[in-house]
């Protein structure tokens, strides 16, 4: 994208803006180490992106055919969360349509990774777990950005692109409703001396959602392991981004 969009593209990061505030969207560059203070090495765009008809009038209207390809694409993004969800939900023994209700709000997060002369130097994203329901995430390209944890000897592991495939996350929220059955991975993307790209779209509960155990899943042997708080409180809070414990 050529500076000029990304300048247009430009807002300071809200709560607001990923649930179809004001500020609809977000361009972040992350490669100026002297004002982040951090070395990041990507570019990304944020915005929200459910309901797709009320959401779409504040996304970005550059590249021209950005809005119309999108939302053919969320459309089926809408589709195919709901069949995971309800596939989860009946693995946890929830009643119908339980997770679904709560996801009612989705925004999208793309990143581009411009090749890094020193990867050693960088990270695409720090070390962090996903504070929604799920997130569904294309990798594109052959590029290995992306890494996860693994908690029995601390090491991290690489998790190689698949031609035509999707991951998806447990996130932090999923976490908390599944009383810990369901475990939110901690991941974080490293640079490469190749371009990659990813486009994420977080599923979550509404802001006044109000997150926890789910009774059905709680009982005398199994107490609730964490409290219950409104989505937009804990968003804000530094456990969005951490393993709940």
């Amino acid at each position: 994208m050529p500076i000029e969009d990304k300048k247009c593209s430009t807002d300071n990061m809200n709560i607001d803006a990923l649930f179809g505030g004001s500020q609809g969207w977000i361009y972040k560059n992350s490669t100026d180490f002297a004002k982040d203070g951090i070395h990041l090495w990507r570019d990304s765009i944020k915005h929200n992106c459910y309901p797709i008809q009320d959401s779409m009038q504040r996304w970005p209207t550059k590249p021209t055919r950005y809005r119309e390809v999108l939302s053919r694409y969320l459309e089926e993004m809408e589709v195919l969360s709901g069949r995971i969800l309800e596939m989860i939900n009946q693995g946890l023994g929830l009643e119908e349509g339980y997770l679904r209700e709560m996801s009612q709000v989705q925004h999208l997060v793309a990143n581009y990774y411009p090749p890094c002369p020193d990867p050693t130097l960088t990270l695409g994203l720090l070390k962090h777990c996903d504070p929604s329901l799920i997130t569904i995430l294309v990798q594109d390209g052959n590029a290995c950005g992306l890494q996860v944890v693994n908690h029995n000897n601390g090491q991290w592991m690489g998790v190689s692109p698949l031609p035509n495939a999707l991951i998806v996350n447990i996130g932090n929220q999923l976490s908390i409703v599944s009383n810990g059955k369901l475990k939110s991975p901690e991941h974080r993307a490293v640079n490469s001396k190749e371009t990659r790209t990813s486009i994420a779209i977080f599923v979550n509960p509404s802001p006044n959602s109000r997150v926890e155990p789910a009774k059905a899943l709680v009982d005398e042997f199994n107490p609730p392991r964490y409290s219950p708080t409104l989505y937009k409180d804990f968003l804000c809070s530094p456990k969005a981004y951490v393993l709940p414990s």
